[in-house]
């Protein structure tokens, strides 16, 4: 089976009123499915351009990024779409919840979207919910639930469409030290038993800790530990 993301010789580079500002100069980086991997950068380093690369929401500038044995540089938008809709799930620091809906709902649409029925989607919303603590809370807007909840929320509907790449940027970076702590736990458990490869980027040690590999973005380059 091919892995679910290669990334050889990804290079982005920023045009600016100033020149080119060469981000990422060439980042070698595989994830094999069930593994969860760090991704560790100093501010300003370009782990979300590198998310975004390996998430097909920006086109490097050279090199190759492969999903599921298909490189994306030759796929339409169409494709590359359909692909970030099952393929690849997202977390952001944020949650970025719809407001007007509820948990439930909220985990509801994006199956909907990706031609799920709503019976079935409601089911996959109850399990994620359910594993992630949130039973009690299906009917509860967002606006309604902790920081904690919310982003718990965030991460099932990144995962109900069953993706086998699974992409995180600082995930718990808005959360107190304590929520963030349970939170992660609940991440790495539901990833786990899932089989996702997933790419985590963090500022957290010990989070990083935690995880399978730990990989270092650096002078636009990715290195191991």
């Amino acid at each position: 089976m091919n892995e679910p993301l290669i990334l050889r010789g990804v290079q982005r580079i920023y045009r600016t009123g100033a020149g080119a500002l060469p981000v990422l100069r060439g980042v070698d980086l595989t994830l094999a499915s069930g593994e969860i991997v760090a991704l560790v950068a100093p501010s300003g380093a370009g782990k979300s351009t590198l998310l975004h690369l390996a998430g097909l929401l920006e086109k490097p500038d050279a090199g190759s990024v492969i999903v599921e044995g298909r490189e994306a540089g030759a796929l339409s938008d169409a494709e590359r779409t359909a692909i970030r809709r099952v393929t690849i799930g997202f977390v952001y620091q944020f949650h970025h919840l719809l407001g007007e809906f509820s948990a439930l709902e909220n985990v509801v649409l994006p199956q909907m979207i990706a031609g799920v029925t709503r019976r079935a989607a409601a089911a996959r919303a109850r399990e994620l919910l359910d594993a992630f603590g949130l039973s009690a809370r299906l009917t509860h807007l967002p606006g309604k639930l902790s920081g904690g909840e919310q982003q718990r929320v965030a991460i099932a509907r990144a995962l109900a469409n069953r993706p086998r790449i699974l992409l995180a940027d600082e995930p718990t970076g808005n959360l107190d030290v304590a929520t963030a702590g349970g939170v992660f736990e609940a991440l790495l458990a539901t990833v786990r038993d899932h089989g996702v490869a997933a790419l985590i980027a963090t500022h957290n040690p010990d989070l990083a800790a935690r995880m399978d590999r730990v990989v270092r973005l650096r002078d636009g380059v990715v290195a191991a530990g």
